[in-house]
């Protein structure tokens, strides 16, 4: 995606070896047309899928997941990293943050995930792809399925895809990094 790349290439900063900081455009402050624009590109790659609703992690992953479904016309869910008080029968996993270096745990309340649903996976960045598979596990706990992972920035110099792809998941990813160095070197795999 042309537009996400030349943002990236901008506005981000390279504050260490694999970090990319998109903070100034995706992840803390938003660019409201860019997401649009993302989610039209990721609703157009899933086309041919039946999804009834996207999933995705809070907070980073909700903007890019709204922009698909509002793109699709469908509901967002996103998953809690803490318990709510009024969450009182949920699905919980346990997934890792790489950038973070910190374990999170996950709920989704059961009722909002529906037997036999067709769930589309969204999310800002794919690294080793923890918080994916955290989620897939998730929706099928609910014994719903996973029709599909939407990734804005992918890390390809991390195991996250290899990962996905030998589970036979669908993925789909705007942008592929293949390296990020300080102070800014950002090189993509152009597909």
């Amino acid at each position: 995606m042309q537009l996400l790349q030349q943002k990236i290439l901008e506005l981000s900063t390279v504050p260490k070896e694999g970090i990319l900081k998109v903070d100034n455009f995706l992840n803390h402050i938003i660019d409201p047309q860019l997401i649009i624009e993302i989610g039209k590109e990721l609703a157009l790659r899933f086309k041919d899928s039946k999804i009834d609703k996207v999933l995705t992690l809070e907070a980073s992953g909700i903007a890019p997941a709204l922009g698909v479904a509002l793109a699709l016309n469908i509901p967002l869910l996103f998953a809690k990293k803490s318990l709510p008080t009024t969450m009182t029968d949920g699905y919980h996993t346990q997934i890792h943050s790489f950038t973070k270096n910190k374990d999170y745990d996950i709920f989704v309340s059961k009722e909002y995930i529906k037997k036999d649903e067709n769930i589309l996976i969204v999310d800002d960045f794919l690294a080793m792809g923890h918080a994916v598979l955290g989620m897939k596990n998730i929706i099928a706990m609910g014994d719903a399925n996973c029709v599909g992972v939407g990734i804005v920035i992918e890390k390809s110099f991390q195991s996250g895809r290899q990962i996905l792809l030998e589970q036979g998941i669908h993925l789909e990813s705007l942008v592929r990094l293949k390296n990020v160095s300080p102070p800014h070197t950002i090189e993509f795999i152009i597909e």
